[in-house]
Parts: structure tokens; sequence; C-alpha cells
């Protein structure tokens, strides 16, 4: 395997939002990010200051451009905006809070929580088409670029199926990883698939808190 066929990717989820801080489901809800975000959004791309990126990928959802314009802008890349990217979709989930959906949809909400990869939530995304989706369009986007470093901005839930895929964790597998906002996320992409080199540095966020999930 040639050095010079490796992508390195730094896999990055957005900064915080109100409803990451209310463990609200957000799914494809197009919702901004709060004033802690962009202070987030804004170390981030202080942080990656020295590192030679070459292109800048988002989800086309606003939290996630508006943490990769950060990124884009001070090189003077452009953003490329890919659907592919996006969070999982939730369906009727989208809105709620988790204490709600235990609440008013318990047996679903059990299905989700035991991560069964065929359940989707009415009107939503099954967690193995999610995780063929986003792993899928990292892949494709990596292979676009060997030898160079790019950033791919998303989700809480694209972290989440990157991680496994580099680890070779099973999907059903408990979640033992970080995924914080707005965190360093270091992969590399070669033929045989990623590989891990770093998780969840989040050392430039100088103590600012991280929320999971969205």
């Amino acid at each position: 395997m040639s050095i010079d066929n490796v992508t390195t990717v730094l896999a990055i989820r957005h900064g915080e939002t109100a409803w990451n801080a209310e463990t609200r489901i957000q799914g494809h809800i197009d919702i901004p990010l709060n004033e802690r975000g962009l202070t987030q959004a804004r170390l981030l791309a202080e942080a990656l200051a020295s590192e030679q990126i070459a292109a800048v990928y988002s989800s086309d959802l606003q939290r996630a451009q508006q943490t990769a314009a950060a990124i884009a802008s001070a090189r003077k890349l452009p953003l490329n905006l890919d659907q592919r990217l996006r969070e999982r979709a939730f369906g009727t989930f989208e809105g709620l809070t988790w204490a709600e959906i235990e609440t008013n949809h318990a047996e679903d909400s059990a299905r989700w929580r035991r991560r069964e990869p065929d359940f989707a939530a009415p009107g939503g995304e099954s967690l193995q088409a999610f995780y063929d989706r986003s792993v899928a369009a990292v892949e494709r986007i990596a292979q676009a670029h060997p030898g160079q470093t790019i950033a791919v901005i998303a989700h809480g839930g694209v972290m989440d199926c990157l991680y496994r895929a580099a680890s070779r964790q099973p999907l059903q597998a408990v979640r033992t990883w970080k995924l914080g906002n707005a965190a360093v996320n270091r992969l590399l992409w070669s033929s045989e698939g990623p590989s891990l080199v770093g998780w969840n540095d989040d050392m430039h966020l100088d103590g600012l808190d991280n929320v999971a999930e969205g």
C-alpha cells in the first residue's frame, strides 16, 4: 500500500446547537449552531490552521455548514456540500427529547436503544441503511483525494459510523467512545478501508463542554 494512495480524513462533528443541549433529536431538521457552537467552530478553525487541508466537505444541514465554513473560509477553499453526509433521518422522533421518545414511543424507543440494525422510526431511516449511506459517502470522497488531507464535517451519527467502520466494531456494539461537538477525529483511508489514527481530540476547545448525540 503506497502512502500516495492514502487519504487523511479529519472527520469532525458540527458545533453545539440548542437542541444538542436539550438532548432533542435533530435528524434532518435544520437547526443552526448556538453561541457556544459558533465559538467551537472558531476555535476548531484556529486549531487546524497548520493542517495542509486540500478540500472541505460538509453535510448540507446548516449546523454542519456553519462549522465547515469556519475552516474553509480561513483557507479560501470552496465548501463542498453533500446530502449523503446528513445525520440519520429519525422520522417521528425528530424534534423530541430522549425522555419524550421513551415516554411516548416506548416500544420503538427500546428497539432504537438496542441498536437494532433494521429498525427505523416511522418515516425514518434504519441504522443499517444510515451506516451504509454515510460510510460509502466518506469513502467516495476519500477516494477522490489520494495522498491528501481533507476535512469532512458532519454529525454525531456519522462520526459513530466512521468509528465503527475504522475499528471494525459491529453496529450493535455498545458505544464506549465520545462524539464531541467540534472535536477532531483522524482517519487514514486506503484501498483496505479506514483505520483510526486519533479520536475526539478536543483540546482546542479550552474546557468548553461537549454534548453527545445529534
